[in-house]
C-alpha cells in the first residue's frame, strides 16, 4: 500500500481515471469544481483517454452522459447542490432508462438563502428518483465507493445510475492520506453494454412514450431492481475487501461498538465525530448508513432490535415533519419490532454549522429525559 496525501476531490478524480470512463461531462459548481478541474487536467495530460464534453449547465451535463450511456459508453459526471437540483428532471430519465451512470455528488446546502457549505439536503431530496445513493465517511471511502459504483451500476442485475455522495469541504477540500491503487486490474471489466447501445443493425428508441399499463409495469420493475440491488452492493463490497483489504462495513451499513444499549446513527463524514464520542464512552455505539438507497431496512432492524435508545444525527430536513428524512425512515423500519427502542432525532450541521463533540455528548447524556420521537435542533 502506498499512501498519498491528497485533497478529496483530487483523490476521487484519480479513482475515476482508474475506471476508464469513455465519456465525461461537467458543469463546475462549488464545491465540486476541483473534481472537474482535476479530471480535465488528467485528460489534457493524456493520463485519461476519454471524450470530455464541456456544457453550459448541469442539466446539460447529465443529459450529455444520458446520451453517451444510451449509446453504449461508460459515462461519468459530478455535481453539487443547485446543480443537482437543476438535474432533477433528467435524474428520473437516467433511472427509468436503466443507464449505469456514475455521479459524484459533493454535498452542499440548497438556497435560499445562498449557502456554499455542507449539508445533505441536495442528495436526500433526490432519494426517490431511482438512483442508488452511497455516502462516504472519509476521502479513502469516497475513492473506494466511486470504484465500486461502476461495478455495481454496470452489473446486469442492476443497470441503475449511482450517486456517490461526499461532504463538501469536509472531504472535498481537505487533505488526507489516501491509497490510490496503481491498478484495479480486472475489478472493473471492460464495459459491455447490454440493453443500451448504438447498432445500425439493431435500431431502437429509448425513453419513449408509454401508456399507463406499460409505464406502471416498468416503474414496478425499477422499484424491485433497486430493492434487490443490495445483493450486488454486498457482493461487490466483499470482493473489493478481499482485493484491497478494506471495506465499507457490509456495503450497506457499518457498525462500531454497536453492542451497547444506545446506538447513534448518521451518514457521511459526521461519523468521525460520533466515533470519537463512542470511544470516550461505554454506553453507546455507532451505526453508519452507507447506502441510503436502497434503504437497508433489514440490516438496520437487526442492528437495532435490542437497543434501548436510538439517536439519529443527520444533516437534512424533511420539511413538514419537524425532523430529518433518515429519522422518519428508521422509525418506520423499526415499527415492526415488538419491543421498540426510544427514537430521538437530531437535525444538525445545516448549512455547514459545526457539530461539536460536546453537543453530541450532551444529547446522549440527556436522552433518558427526552420523550420518544423527540426532535432536537443543533445550531
Amino acid at each position: 500500500m502506498t499512501l498519498n496525501v491528497l485533497e478529496g476531490s483530487m483523490a476521487v478524480a484519480e479513482s475515476v481515471r482508474l475506471c476508464n470512463p469513455d465519456v465525461i461531462a461537467f458543469y463546475p459548481i462549488t464545491p465540486q469544481t476541483h473534481i472537474a478541474q482535476e479530471i480535465a487536467t488528467l485528460i489534457a495530460d493524456g493520463k485519461l483517454k476519454c471524450q470530455h464534453i464541456e456544457v453550459e449547465s448541469e442539466f446539460s451535463a447529465l443529459s450529455a452522459v444520458i446520451g453517451s450511456s444510451a449509446a453504449g459508453s461508460r459515462s461519468y459526471t459530478a455535481t453539487s447542490s443547485q446543480g443537482l437540483a437543476l438535474m432533477h428532471e433528467v435524474l428520473f430519465a437516467a433511472a427509468g432508462m436503466r443507464l449505469p451512470i456514475v455521479m459524484n455528488v459533493v454535498n452542499r446546502a440548497l438556497s435560499a438563502p445562498i449557502n456554499i457549505w455542507n449539508d445533505y439536503q441536495d442528495s436526500v431530496s433526490e432519494r426517490d428518483t431511482g438512483w442508488i445513493q452511497l455516502y462516504a465517511e472519509t476521502n479513502q471511502e469516497a475513492v473506494d465507493l466511486t470504484i465500486k459504483a461502476f461495478r455495481i451500476a454496470e452489473d446486469k442485475r442492476v443497470l441503475l445510475p449511482i450517486m456517490v455522495c461526499m461532504d463538501g469541504f469536509f472531504l472535498s477540500h481537505t487533505m488526507e492520506p489516501v491509497d490510490i491503487p496503481k491498478s484495479i486490474g480486472n475489478f472493473i471489466p471492460k464495459y459491455k453494454p447490454t440493453h443500451a447501445y448504438l447498432d445500425s443493425k439493431r435500431p431502437m428508441s429509448q425513453g419513449t412514450f408509454a401508456y399507463p399499463k406499460p409505464y406502471n409495469t416498468l416503474r414496478h420493475e425499477l422499484s424491485k431492481t433497486i430493492d434487490k440491488s443490495n445483493i450486488v452492493i454486498r457482493e461487490v463490497n466483499e470482493e473489493f475487501s478481499k482485493k484491497f483489504k478494506r471495506s465499507s462495513g457490509n456495503g450497506l451499513i457499518d457498525t462500531y461498538k454497536n453492542d451497547r444499549k444506545i446506538s447513534i446513527i448518521t451518514m457521511g463524514s459526521l461519523a468521525g465525530n460520533l466515533r470519537y464520542v463512542v470511544n470516550k464512552r461505554d454506553d453507546c455505539g455507532l451505526l453508519r448508513i452507507v447506502s441510503f438507497r436502497p434503504f437497508p431496512k433489514c440490516d438496520i432492524i437487526d442492528a437495532l432490535k435490542d437497543k434501548e435508545t436510538v439517536i439519529i444525527f443527520e444533516k437534512d430536513i424533511s420539511l413538514g415533519t419537524s425532523g430529518g428524512s433518515l429519522f422518519e425512515e428508521i422509525r418506520s423500519a423499526l415499527y415492526s419490532l415488538d419491543k421498540k427502542p426510544k427514537i430521538i432525532g437530531v437535525v444538525c450541521g445545516i448549512g455547514g454549522v459545526d457539530v461539536k463533540t460536546d453537543d453530541i455528548e450532551k444529547i446522549i447524556e440527556s436522552a433518558d429525559t427526552m420523550d420518544n420521537g423527540k426532535i432536537v435542533w443543533l445550531s
